[in-house]
């Protein structure tokens, strides 16, 4: 559990962090872009097993991991043109709710057991990212942009499934550190492709607040993973438990930091959101 804790806690200050960029006039893109060197660096230097790093390629898991890579870079930027297109409220819904994909998964692929109580907290948990993520007025917005919310949920589901997959069938505990460096050191090779198109906007923005909340974005990021990965590993909780906790605990804290840290109004729905969200944690955890 405390891996688990720790993974939410991390997840909760990247939204909390992507906050502050707007405060300090972080250059948004490339910050993310230098996030992935970061976290990839903090991989390796935390990595103490025996394999080379020239020895990764080899790997059963490097293929997987490196279109995993490219995964995150690929749905992040959906997740910015869909709430351009549709709004941040609708995007954040449709990327939290995607915890729905592993958790099937989870039953269907690992023959997990879901008890009726854990059964009923997971639905508890769909209305509880719902209610608590969705802010009035929702943007107006032409039926066609619902292609992008579909693909977020899409993407994000796979994303987290597929860390599953890999950890479940091919890494050992002692290779999270380079499992998690490779996936955003493939993420980062597909960000210095975009810098290369972008090499005047580079030159022109790129200072210090963004460098510093590009470093400090990938310490979190990185961590965020490898404790995910870890919880994964939990003997009490299975995948659909991690994933349906993490998620929506990572809502209802970052609904509660915004509210202590920045004085974000919520509406009563978004109050009735949060209840369920404690309620559905519990259900699941204990159930």
């Amino acid at each position: 559990m405390e891996s688990l804790a720790l993974s939410i806690l991390a997840s909760s200050l990247i939204f909390i962090i992507f906050k502050l960029y707007t405060r300090f006039k972080v250059n948004t893109l490339f910050a993310i872009v230098t996030n992935y060197y970061v976290a990839a660096g903090v991989g390796v230097l935390r990595y103490q097993g025996e394999t080379r790093i020239t020895e990764v390629p080899g790997k059963p898991w490097f293929l997987g991991t490196f279109i995993l890579g490219i995964l995150f870079i690929v749905v992040f930027n959906l997740m910015a043109k869909a709430s351009q297109k549709v709004g941040v409220s609708v995007t954040s819904v449709a990327t939290k709710m995607s915890f729905i994909i592993p958790v099937i998964i989870g039953v269907l692929l690992y023959a997990e057991e879901l008890s009726y109580v854990k059964i009923f907290g997971i639905i508890l948990a769909l209305a509880a990212v719902y209610f608590t993520s969705i802010k009035e007025p929702v943007k107006k917005f032409e039926k066609s942009a619902l292609i992008l919310p579909v693909l977020v949920f899409l993407g994000s589901g796979i994303i987290d499934a597929s860390l599953k997959y890999i950890q479940e069938i091919h890494i050992k505990e002692e290779e999270y550190p380079i499992f998690s460096a490779t996936v955003f050191a493939s993420a980062a090779c597909i960000g210095f492709l975009i810098t290369l198109f972008k090499i005047k906007d580079l030159r022109a923005t790129y200072n210090w607040n963004t460098l510093l909340g590009g470093i400090a974005l990938g310490v979190v990021n990185y961590f965020s993973i490898f404790f995910l990965l870890k919880a994964l590993r939990n003997e009490t909780l299975n995948s659909s438990s991690v994933f349906t906790i993490n998620n929506v605990a990572i809502v209802m804290f970052t609904t509660l930091l915004g509210i202590l840290l920045f004085k974000e109004k919520i509406s009563s729905k978004n109050w009735g959101g949060i209840a369920l969200a404690i309620t559905s944690i519990i259900l699941v955890a204990f159930g």
